[in-house]
Parts: C-alpha cells; structure tokens; sequence
C-alpha cells in the first residue's frame, strides 16, 4: 500500500515554552493529519510503520503494546503480525488511575474498560514484565525525547521496566526539530518508528 506524504509538524511548534502548550499544538497537528489521511490511508500507515518495526522485536520479546484511543498511530497491525508468529504480548492496564502495570493479553481475549478510556485486559490476566514496550506519543524528537498525554503513566512504569526497550509509534508528522523540552524523570526513548522510518536514537540510552 502507498505511504501517505510526509508531513512534518509546523515550523514554529518547538517555540511553544513548555510542554502543555507544545503538547496542545502537537495534538493539533495530529489531528489535522489524521483527518487529511482519512481511514484508508491511516489504515495504510499504521500497516507500514508494523512492517518497519517488525524486524526489530526479537522472536522471545515480551511486547507491551497499546490499544489506539483517538487519532493515535493504531498498533493493530503489528499486534496481528506479532500475534500470527506466537509473540507473547501485553497491554497496559490502570486500576488505581495512578499506576500502570502490563498484563499479558492475546487478541480476542477479554478486555474491560479502565480510566480514561483505556482498553485494558482484567484483573485475573496475569501480571508480566515486557522486554520491550511500544507506546503511543503525542511528540517526539531525534535525541529520544518524548511527550505523552501528561498524565505521566508511562513516565513512572518506564522507571518501574528500566530494562526494556522503548520504541515510540507514531505519525511522522508528531516530530518536533531540534530537542523536546526535558524533564529530570523523563526516560528517553530507544527508538522511534513512523510510517515512513525506523528512527534509532544515536549515542546511549539510559
């Protein structure tokens, strides 16, 4: 399938002066993008940023994935290409609205609905620790800088899994020139992939 045009965010979105508002403009510009591809052709992205990222999970990785909400990249094709060859997966799941965990999930398992809106398997899925971790981003850079949604879930769980592997999914037009605003407890991402490229981040990655 073809691969929508590059759209890159707007010049001037890394002048906004701290991350609420940049997050805002960034989700904007998601947004727009979204809806200028329409569902064929974001249907067609998320198929090509699975194809791209698919090389780089190793066949015994433990995958925490996600469940699209809004116009986020939706990993359902990857999920179903990790799926067919027997990869052991699993999904973030909220119980207090504070801490994440990743519960082990195939599809067509059970899923219930937690906070805000999350898809997330039930109590009773059993608990893992994931080799690596595929997440949704509103905004990313090319030193392994990433914006979330601001509630922070991933931030704490990424302290809580420092051993795996972290890999941004997201539209190419939710990357930010030079360097996204840094706080102390950000943990940079290892990758980035989008519908266009497999973006790995340059130097060490605590």
């Amino acid at each position: 399938m073809a691969v929508s045009p590059h759209s890159p965010a707007p010049a001037d979105i890394a002048s906004h002066p701290d991350k609420p508002a940049l997050r805002e403009a960034l989700r904007a510009a998601r947004a727009d993008h979204v809806a200028t591809l329409g569902p064929d052709g974001t249907r067609a992205a998320a198929e090509a940023a699975s194809r791209l990222i698919l090389p780089h999970i190793p066949h015994t990785a433990i995958v925490a994935l996600y469940l699209s909400i809004h116009d986020e990249m939706d990993p359902t094709p990857l999920i179903d290409m990790l799926a067919a060859r027997a990869q052991p997966l699993a999904l973030p799941a909220l119980y207090d609205a504070t801490t994440m965990d990743f519960r082990r999930w195939m599809p067509g398992e059970a899923l219930e609905r937690g906070p805000f809106r999350l898809r997330q398997p039930p109590p009773s899925a059993p608990l893992v620790t994931p080799d690596l971790i595929v997440m949704p981003l509103v905004g990313f850079d090319r030193h392994g800088g990433r914006i979330g949604q601001g509630k922070s879930h991933y931030d704490r769980a990424l302290v809580r899994y420092p051993g795996a592997h972290r890999i941004g999914f997201a539209w190419s037009v939710q990357e930010v020139p030079g360097h996204l605003p840094h706080d102390p407890w950000d943990m940079p991402l290892h990758a980035v992939v989008t519908e266009r490229e497999w973006i790995p981040m340059p130097g060490p990655v605590a």
